[in-house]
């Protein structure tokens, strides 16, 4: 399956608010529609919009008419600033971006056609990677799950969050393949339901077995010894190993540690952030309070009512037992072996 994919100077990318009632293909042709798809959630999942954002900064490479290159940029850089405002907790973004921008400073000789292909060619590039990628932190990932282990997971971070495979669901998927019979309880998570209508829907379609249960409960299965470890995906990561992730996740991390339960982290190394040194720098997302005091357009609190919706929370490094990534495992002490890790992968 694939989040999103390039056909024929056209950007198509999987609905994922119509999830799981209804299978539908979102056509994108400009850079303000990805923008678009990127704030309302048609898209969603920090590997997912980093792809997304690339294919837009092609797209609107693509629609730049003008013959010169320096105005070229100024048009690439106004596609860059609305595509990070967009949604900016998720680093894999503004990474993708980077990528993109680098092709263009170091291609200025190159003439404006040439450039384009290759900024094409670069966003195809990083979604072919991201398939290769998460696959490896399966790989990584599912050596850690035990056969007979029961998995807990909090949010969407399978293939609907990347480019086609998935992280923390790509290491259950990983072990699932490799002939482990684990099951796998969802937190439903509000209020986006993103556990409840994608990371279900995902499993089912590969006939995991798993139980949906409301976010309120994994505390009490964690205490009558239901659960043997936890899986969870990232937005960022800090250089200290804080996380950024879907709001619940710290709450998750604190039960874990309190009923001594292995609590793993996966996520690309373009996750990790190196310029922010620990959680508290990182921009926290703050959504419509719509999302909470309504569902499905229906009011489900009195008229009037106040609502914080930050989209995600701050999980201390204190509390993940280990990072799964594409390059390895990291383990504690997170801040020598995280730079450890991108020095020897230099």
């Amino acid at each position: 399956m694939k989040t999103i994919e390039w056909k024929n100077g056209r950007v198509f990318l999987i609905d994922q608010r119509k999830l799981p009632l209804k299978f539908e293909q979102v056509e994108c042709n400009t850079c303000a529609e990805i923008v678009d798809a990127i704030k309302k959630m048609k898209i969603r999942g920090a590997p997912a919009i980093g792809v997304a954002a690339a294919f837009a900064m092609a797209l609107h490479a693509i629609e730049s008419h003008t013959s010169r290159y320096d105005e070229f940029v100024r048009d690439m850089k106004d596609a860059q600033k609305s595509l990070i405002a967009s949604r900016p907790t998720a680093v894999n973004l503004t990474w993708a971006i980077n990528r993109i921008m680098m092709i263009i400073r170091t291609g200025k000789g190159n003439g404006l056609n040439q450039l384009k292909k290759a900024i094409l060619e670069e966003a195809q590039n990083i979604a072919r990677e991201d398939i290769t990628i998460n696959m490896k932190i399966g790989k990584y990932g599912a050596s850690l799950i035990k056969n007979g282990d029961t998995i807990l997971t909090h949010c969407n971070a399978g293939a609907l969050a990347t480019a086609g495979y998935g992280t923390a669901l790509g290491v259950i998927r990983a072990a699932f393949h490799n002939g482990k019979k684990n099951h796998v309880f969802v937190d439903e998570t509000r209020p986006f339901l993103q556990g409840a209508r994608l990371t279900a829907w995902e499993l089912k379609q590969e006939n995991i077995p798993y139980t949906l249960i409301t976010d309120s409960m994994a505390g009490f299965l964690m205490f009558l010894n239901k659960i043997d470890l936890v899986i969870v995906g990232a937005d960022r990561i800090a250089e200290n190993g804080d996380v950024a992730n879907k709001i619940g996740t710290y709450a998750l991390s604190i039960l874990a540690k309190e009923n001594n339960i292995p609590f793993y982290v996966a996520a690309p190394t373009s996750t990790i952030d190196l310029s922010v040194k620990c959680g508290i720098e990182i921009p926290i997302e703050e959504r419509s309070p719509g999302e909470i005091t309504h569902f499905a357009g229906i009011s489900i609190a009195p008229q009037g009512t106040i609502a914080y919706n930050p989209a995600f929370d701050i999980t201390s490094h204190q509390h993940i037992t280990a990072i799964l990534t594409e390059k390895g495992i990291i383990r504690k002490p997170y801040f020598k072996n995280i730079k450890l890790l991108f020095k020897n992968n230099k």
